[in-house]
């Protein structure tokens, strides 16, 4: 952990935990012996980690496509005694290469709609209390565009620009607000869709990747590191060579 916070235990909220990055950084933080609060929308999958680790665990069900106000977010918290690090692991990532509206629909709910309901609460929360960490699991895929799913590179365009606002907010207000924008390549979880998959990690070495840099409270984390690289090569990409490639 950053000095700061060494020897100290955290109250840590994961929204999107029943699967894949988010499951994963759920039990990492857990078996440091952290206060945990699950949420998603299969219950009985974080069930299962509240049993890994009995009286450790809060667990609320959490379906951010329908989200109309706060109360499970508060409820949860409540629970916890506190927050003190919050991290949005909800994601979909579909292809739609005939520009499905309903794969459309979905992805935007999920990672533009919940996410910044979401990310507004906890921003919101730490910025009362004057400190806190809030990070989200973006993607490589936010620096570009992408032919085969369009909204999914998007909306991850979307949230890391979000929190580029946010952090910048956070030092306007001169608050000890941490603001982490986690971009994992491919990682092999049920999103790694399509042909040409490379560099996949598996999902315990993105999550322990992921979660010393959170602990680093780094603002932009690569998963697994070589994707600097490439996120440097997109960036730098004439367009008439990517669009041909995209």
């Amino acid at each position: 952990m950053h000095s700061r916070d060494q020897g100290k235990l955290k109250r840590v909220l994961v929204v999107g935990a029943s699967s894949g990055i988010g499951r994963e950084l759920a039990r990492l933080y857990a078996r440091e012996g952290h206060i945990l609060g699950i949420m998603g929308r299969r219950t009985e999958l974080l069930e299962e980690i509240r049993t890994e680790f009995p009286g450790q665990v809060t667990v609320g069900t959490l379906d951010v496509r329908s989200m109309t106000d706060t109360s499970a977010l508060d409820g949860i918290v409540e629970e916890m005694g506190g927050i003190d690090h919050c991290i949005y692991c909800s994601g979909v990532g579909t292809i739609s290469r005939t520009l499905v509206w309903e794969i459309e629909r979905q992805t935007t709910e999920t990672n533009v709609n919940g996410f910044i309901r979401c990310s507004e609460w906890a921003f919101n929360r730490f910025a009362i209390r004057g400190e806190g960490h809030l990070a989200n699991i973006s993607s490589v895929a936010s620096w570009r565009g992408n032919s085969h799913a369009p909204a999914y590179s998007a909306s991850k365009a979307f949230q890391s620009v979000y929190y580029e606002g946010l952090r910048m907010k956070a030092v306007r207000m001169r608050k000890d607000v941490t603001v982490t924008d986690v971009q994992p390549g491919f990682v092999r979880t049920k999103m790694a869709q399509g042909k040409g998959l490379f560099w996949v990690a598996e999902v315990e070495k993105a999550a322990a990747q992921i979660k010393a840099g959170l602990d680093r409270r780094a603002f932009r984390v690569y998963v697994t590191r070589r994707w600097r690289l490439v996120t440097w090569l997109m960036r730098t990409m004439p367009d008439f060579i990517y669009h041909r490639m995209g």
